[in-house]
């Protein structure tokens, strides 16, 4: 017969109970740093360098640049050339559009007061004066 009072003080009980890993937990490793992937924002093209249109000027996230001469502006903030042309940064008084989504998400409050920020300009490439004269009216 099975008695219980001799099984619970005997030392089978006990390595029943306290049994022990027989592996290792799994820590924390270091490589997690690079799981982010990186946007490479910032500017791709600097001052008074040649450019071909449609070239990427600056990819950014707030309006830290502003379009200016012969630039657009795409929906995600992205500056780019219109025409080739030499670029031309230069600080501006700036008036923005308060219709447009980005100015009032950023530009709250400052309605009434003058402030300057830095435009993209492109400047076209000048044209040969090479002409000919072919017929008179």
């Amino acid at each position: 017969m099975f008695n219980i009072k001799n099984f619970l003080h005997s030392q089978n009980y006990l390595q029943i109970i306290f049994r022990c890993a027989s592996k290792k937990t799994s820590g924390s490793t270091r490589n997690d740093i690079k799981s982010t992937v990186k946007k490479h924002r910032g500017w791709k093209r600097q001052d008074q360098e040649f450019v071909q249109s449609g070239t990427l000027l600056v990819i950014q996230r707030t309006l830290r640049f502003h379009p200016g001469l012969n630039v657009g502006m795409g929906r995600n903030g992205t500056l780019f050339a219109k025409i080739p042309g030499t670029v031309v940064i230069t600080c501006e008084k700036t008036d923005p559009n308060w219709e447009h989504k980005w100015v009032q998400r950023h530009y709250t409050g400052r309605e009434h007061t003058s402030f300057y920020k830095k435009y993209y300009n492109i400047i076209p490439k000048p044209q040969h004066q090479n002409f000919k004269l072919i017929d008179t009216i």
